[in-house]
């Protein structure tokens, strides 16, 4: 009996763990966005001047730059979202992998958005993938790597929606741009926050899925 009431306490308290680490489902609520922490460079306006949610649509401005990020970590995922510029099209991007999440760029992969790079993978802050080799003739790391993205670009016209999938499994990852294999790589990091990225012009983010 003994034995019995000690392993259903320690289930108990792998589902708690779990379930303060990671949760399926809508990531936005599409009302607001209390489920989200937010970094602005050098703290030089309120978050809310940045960041805000109408209609079912996320907006961030662009700048200055900083990010949003879940307030959960998560890993085993995919994340499905969508994304347009309000305007010009720019730069930004998703955060996922988020590690330390410090200001202004958070310890973390960054699956590009900026146009024409949607699907470049930037390690972040000392973040690392294990497919990034320095280019030939290079000695320094750069302060942001990238792996390119594999195919051409995948992106529709300015001002149309774009469908973003971001897998991790067992730290293994990969990229998708409007249904097109754009990326794939590996992390020893397998766990961490997700984020949206403002920089450059105003962009949108809808349908936040993950699963």
């Amino acid at each position: 009996m003994k034995l019995l009431k000690l392993n259903t306490t320690f289930f108990l308290m792998v589902i708690l763990t779990t379930a303060c680490t990671q949760k399926s489902g809508e990531i936005f609520n599409g009302k607001d966005l209390s489920n989200w922490e937010f970094v602005v460079e050098n703290d030089a306006v309120p978050a809310e001047e940045v960041y805000s949610a109408e209609d079912g649509v996320i907006i961030v401005k662009g700048e200055p730059l900083g990010y949003m990020y879940t307030i959960d970590k998560y890993s085993n995922f995919t994340l499905d979202l969508e994304y347009r510029w309000a305007g010009e099209a720019s730069n930004s991007g998703v955060f996922f992998l988020i590690e330390e999440p410090t200001n202004p760029f958070p310890k973390g992969i960054e699956c590009q958005l900026k146009a024409e790079r949607a699907g470049d993978l930037v390690l972040l802050a000392g973040a690392d993938l294990n497919e990034y080799e320095l280019p030939e003739g290079v000695e320094e790391r750069p302060k942001f790597p990238v792996l390119q993205k594999q195919q051409s670009t995948s992106e529709n016209a300015t001002g149309e929606w774009n469908k973003v999938q971001i897998t991790v499994e067992d730290g293994y990852i990969t990229i998708y741009i409007n249904g097109v294999l754009q990326n794939s790589a590996s992390s020893n990091v397998k766990e961490g926050h997700i984020g949206l990225q403002s920089e450059g012009k105003e962009i949108h983010f809808r349908n936040l899925v993950i699963s």
